[in-house]
C-alpha cells in the first residue's frame, strides 16, 4: 500500500503539506497512519468534515471552535433546530457523502480586517476573533465550507473514511456559564478501519464498566441534586470500601515516618493571598464573609474554603521552632477540599466539587530533595502494584501563571529531574503544566482498557516556604529556609475509587471489597455453623454477611454474585459434619471444598496481598 504523506514535523512544529510547501519547510515526514501527529491531523480534518455536514443539513448553523481532544475531537456550534443523539447517524451519513466527493482542502490567508468582514454576521466567529491578536489569519476551505482555523489538515477529504460520532452534549460559549449554551458533538477518527473498530469496542467495554452505573448497582455512592451537584454521598458499602483504603494507607504512612495532622477547612483570605492562591487560583475557590466584631463595631473578614491543604500544614510547621535534626518532617492528612467546578465539567467521582486528598507535605533541606522524592516514588510503586496498575511519570514545568523567580523554578525542576534520573525511571516533559507555585511529577496510571488517568503528583516548592518565611536552625545555629515537597499518591479518594471500579469492572481486590464473604446456609439447620464462621471472620476484621432469606439456594447465590462479592461459602450437611466450606472464589472463577481452618489461612493470605 502506498504511504501517503500528510505533513511534516520540524523543531517540534507540525505542518500540513500545503503549509510546508508555502513556507518552504521540510522535516520528518508524517504519514497517513495512527501515529500521534498523524491522528491529530486526521481528527482535526474530520472535525471540519463534521462541521461541513452539519452546515449542509442545518443551513443556519454557526460554529465556534472544533479542537482535537484526547482520543478524538469536538465542535461547538448552534442552530435553530434541536439536535439529539438520534441525529448523529444522519450527520455521519452526510459526512460519508462528502468524503466521496473528494474535496481538496485549501488553506487561505487573510488580514484581520478581511476576516472580520468575511464573518461580520457570525457572532460566534466574532467571539473567536476577539481572542486572537494575530494580524494574519488563515481559513481552510473544502467545497462550499470554509472555517477559521490554524490547521493542520489532510490534503483531501477522500482520506477521511474511518470516523465515528460518539456523543452530543451542551457546552457554554467559551466555557463560561454566564454565556449561551451551544451544542457540542464529539467524535473520533483513525487512519484505518481496524483501529476504529478496536477503539469502539473499548468504548463499549468502558460503558459496561462506567463507575457511575456500577456505583449504583453495587450501592457504593449516590448524588442528590437537592443538596447540590458534584457532592457525593457515600452509602454503607462505599463507606466500608473507602474506610478500608484509608486504614491501609494510614498504616503505610506511619511505617514511612509520616505524622498525621489536621488543618481547618476554612482559612482567612489573607492566608490565601500570602500563598498566592487568591490571585492565581481564586476563580476555583469558594469565599464567604464573617462578622468578627459586633453590631456597634462590625469587623467583616473574608474567609476562603480550602482548595488545597498546604497552607494549614505550613501553619502546623510554624507552630514550633524547627531544627535541622527534625528534617525531613513529614505531615499527612486526608484533607477534605472544595473547588468550584462548572456544572458541565462534573462527572461522577472523576470531577466533583468536594473531595478528599491523600495529601502530604515533606519539609526538608535542599540536599534531601532527591532522597525524599525517591522515597515517594517507591511508595507510589508499592501502591500501584497492589492494585495492578501500570503507570507513567511526567515532569510538568513552569506555567504562564506562576509565582517565584525563574531561578527558583529552574532549581526546583532540576531537583525533580535529578531524582528521576537517579532512579533510572523513564519520564516525559509537559511544558507549562506545573502548579502555579512549583514544578511537579505527575503520576498517570493506565487501567485495564489502556486508558491513562492523571492521579497523584509530587511537587517541589521553594516559593511557599519563602512567602510564609518558613525556617529551621541549621548545623551552624543559623536560620535556613526548608524546601516543601507537596505529595499525593492517589490524588483523591473519589477519583481513585472511580478509576479502580472501572479498572476492575467492580471486581474490587479482596482486601478493600465492601463485603468480602457471603455465607449461604442451604437450610436453617446449617445456620448455626454459618454464624460460627461469621463470628470468626468478624474477629479477623473481614466484612461478611449471612444470606438466609426464604429464597432458593440458586437465587441467593446469584444475588451474591451480582454484588461482586469475592468469596461465597455454601454450607450444607457435609460442610457442617466435616467442618469444611464449599468455596466459590469469584475472582479466580473456581469452586472447591476445603477445611475451615485452611479457608481462614487463605483469607489471611488475601489480606496480605497489600504491598504498601
Amino acid at each position: 500500500m502506498e504511504e501517503i504523506v500528510i505533513g511534516y514535523k520540524k523543531d517540534g512544529i507540525v505542518y500540513d503539506t500545503q503549509s510546508a510547501q508555502n513556507l518552504g519547510e521540510d522535516g520528518e515526514k508524517i504519514y497517513f497512519d495512527n501515529s500521534p501527529e498523524a491522528l491529530d491531523i486526521i481528527r482535526h480534518s474530520t472535525a471540519h468534515l463534521m462541521a461541513q455536514a452539519i452546515k449542509g443539513l442545518y443551513p443556519d448553523a454557526k460554529f465556534f471552535v472544533g479542537p482535537n481532544v484526547e482520543d478524538g475531537f469536538y465542535y461547538d456550534f448552534k442552530t435553530s433546530e434541536k439536535i439529539s443523539d438520534a441525529d448523529l447517524k444522519k450527520i455521519e451519513k452526510k459526512m460519508k457523502e462528502l468524503v466521496k466527493k473528494k474535496f481538496d482542502i485549501q488553506k487561505n490567508s487573510y488580514t484581520k480586517d478581511e476576516i472580520n468582514q468575511k464573518f461580520a454576521d457570525d457572532e460566534l466567529k466574532q467571539a473567536v476573533l476577539s481572542r486572537i491578536e494575530d494580524d494574519t489569519l488563515t481559513t481552510y476551505k473544502q467545497g462550499d465550507f470554509e472555517d477559521l482555523c490554524r490547521g493542520p489538515h489532510v490534503p483531501n477529504t477522500k482520506l477521511l473514511h474511518n470516523f465515528k460520532l460518539t456523543k452530543i452534549a451542551g457546552a457554554y460559549l467559551g466555557g463560561d456559564e454566564k454565556n449561551e449554551m451551544l451544542t457540542r458533538i464529539y467524535g473520533t477518527a483513525f487512519a484505518d478501519k481496524e483501529s476504529l473498530k478496536d477503539y469502539l469496542q473499548m468504548i463499549e467495554e468502558a460503558k459496561k464498566r462506567d463507575h457511575r452505573k456500577l456505583g449504583n448497582d453495587l450501592k457504593l455512592f449516590t448524588f442528590d441534586e437537592s443538596i447540590g451537584a458534584g457532592l457525593p454521598l457515600w452509602l454503607p458499602n462505599g463507606a466500608r470500601l473507602r474506610s478500608k483504603l484509608e486504614y491501609l494507607l494510614y498504616k503505610a504512612h506511619r511505617k514511612r515516618g509520616y505524622q498525621p495532622v489536621r488543618g481547618p477547612e476554612l482559612l482567612k483570605s489573607e492566608a490565601w493571598k500570602i500563598s498566592g492562591h487568591y490571585q492565581n487560583y481564586g476563580e476555583n475557590m469558594y469565599f464567604t464573609k464573617i462578622n468578627e466584631g459586633d453590631d456597634e463595631n462590625p469587623k467583616v473578614v473574608e474567609y476562603g474554603i480550602k482548595p488545597m491543604n498546604c497552607v494549614g500544614h505550613i501553619k502546623i510547621y510554624q507552630s514550633e521552632l524547627r531544627s535541622y535534626r527534625d528534617l525531613p518532617l513529614k505531615f499527612f492528612e486526608y484533607g477534605v477540599v472544595h473547588r468550584h467546578e462548572m456544572s458541565g465539567a462534573l462527572h461522577g467521582l472523576f470531577r466533583v466539587r468536594e473531595f478528599t486528598q491523600d495529601d502530604a507535605h515533606i519539609y526538608c533541606t535542599t540536599s534531601q530533595i532527591k532522597e525524599n522524592v525517591l522515597e515517594v516514588l517507591g511508595f507510589v510503586d508499592d501502591i500501584m502494584k497492589s492494585f495492578d496498575f501500570e503507570y507513567e511519570l511526567e515532569i510538568s514545568t513552569k506555567p504562564e501563571k506562576a509565582i517565584g523567580s525563574d531561578e527558583i523554578w529552574e532549581s526546583a525542576t532540576q531537583g525533580l529531574k535529578d531524582a528521576l534520573d537517579g532512579s533510572g525511571l523513564e519520564y516525559g516533559i509537559d511544558e507549562g503544566g506545573g502548579a502555579f507555585y512549583g514544578p511537579k511529577i505527575d503520576i498517570k496510571i493506565k487501567d485495564s482498557l489502556k486508558r491513562k488517568w492523571q492521579c497523584g503528583t509530587i511537587q517541589v516548592d521553594f516559593n511557599l516556604p519563602e512567602r510564609f518565611l518558613l525556617e529551621y536552625t541549621n548545623e551552624n545555629n543559623e536560620k535556613s529556609q526548608p524546601v516543601m515537597i507537596h505529595r499525593a499518591i492517589l490524588g483523591s479518594f473519589e477519583r481513585f475509587i472511580g478509576i479502580l471500579i472501572e479498572h476492575t469492572a467492580g471486581e474490587l481486590p479482596f482486601f478493600i471489597a465492601p463485603t468480602q464473604v457471603i455465607i449461604v446456609p442451604i437450610a436453617d439447620s446449617h445456620l448455626e455453623y454459618a454464624k460460627k464462621i461469621a463470628d470468626d471472620l468478624v474477629f479477623m476484621e473481614i466484612d461478611c454477611e449471612i444470606s438466609s432469606k426464604n429464597e432458593s439456594l440458586n437465587k441467593r447465590i446469584r444475588t451474591a454474585e451480582k454484588q461482586r462479592v469475592p468469596m461465597i461459602l455454601v454450607l450444607g450437611d457435609e460442610e457442617v459434619k466435616n467442618q469444611t466450606v464449599a468455596l466459590r472464589d469469584r475472582r479466580k472463577r473456581e469452586q472447591h471444598n476445603m477445611k475451615r481452618d485452611d479457608f481462614y489461612k487463605l483469607i489471611k493470605e488475601k489480606m496480605d496481598e497489600v504491598h504498601f
